[in-house]
């Protein structure tokens, strides 16, 4: 993934925390990390994994950041 990709995923995504683009699609969570980029997930509204390639450590990670900050997310599209 080129750094203009990157570069245009991090200013699309409605939260970053800790090198972690997150974007809402519809009903799901599309989580990148911009550090590695071929590490990502896909999480429902609730946190659940939907589809990751990311180890159960890094994905842990993940759903924490999403779900002590997913307000932040809902006030975007409230």
């Amino acid at each position: 993934m080129s750094d203009i990709e990157l570069k245009r995923i991090a200013d699309e995504a409605d939260m970053i925390i800790s090198g972690y683009a997150f974007k809402k699609n519809g009903e799901e969570i599309q989580v990148l990390n911009l550090n590695n980029p071929k590490s990502a997930a896909v999480l429902d509204i609730n946190g659940e994994m939907i589809e990751t390639n990311m180890d159960d450590i890094e994905l842990c990670i993940v759903q924490e950041y999403y779900l002590s900050d997913k307000e932040l997310m809902e006030d975007l599209y409230a």
